[in-house]
């Protein structure tokens, strides 16, 4: 049998960052019939502070890669504080991954990877992985990585 996801963060001893408030006139998650629409989270760090920087400049793509697991922990905590329980979540649907990159960092993929083997840590290797974009973009305030996305809740 497997184990539940909120056993899989306990099991994994993952620490959830603070949920970050909205920085705009938005909703952090929104339902809509069976599916769970998160908006766009960035790196949040347990201090609540954002982590900054720009891959391919002052980043690698490691350390890039890390910053985006850290957004999953983002998403995970917004969805506990404003949906409430993760074990309703029947799997991830789609991701959109944004990094924020210089213009020849063509590497985009392998940077959401941090977010997407966290997922499929926590909801399992196929609950936890659905479609997905990656692209490079400039972030507001020059946050790493930015990830939107959207799931499946059980009936």
């Amino acid at each position: 049998m497997s184990m539940l996801p909120s056993e899989k963060i306990k099991a994994l001893g993952l620490k959830l960052p603070p949920a970050p408030a909205p920085a705009g006139l938005y909703k952090p998650v929104l339902v809509v019939d069976n599916f769970l629409y998160v908006s766009g989270q960035g790196p949040i760090q347990s201090d609540g502070t954002l982590m900054t920087g720009r891959a391919g400049d002052n980043l690698n793509i490691a350390e890039a890669k890390l910053v985006a697991r850290q957004v999953g922990l983002t998403m995970l905590a917004t969805i506990t504080t404003h949906f409430g329980d993760l074990d309703r979540i029947k799997r991830l649907v789609k991701t959109l991954g944004m990094v924020n990159c210089t213009p020849d960092f063509a590497k985009q993929p392998l940077v959401i990877n941090g977010f997407s083997e966290l997922m499929a840590q926590v909801f399992g290797d196929d609950q936890g992985v659905g479609v997905r974009s990656a692209v490079g973009m400039m972030l507001p305030d020059n946050i790493v990585v930015e990830v939107e996305a959207m799931f499946e809740l059980h009936q």
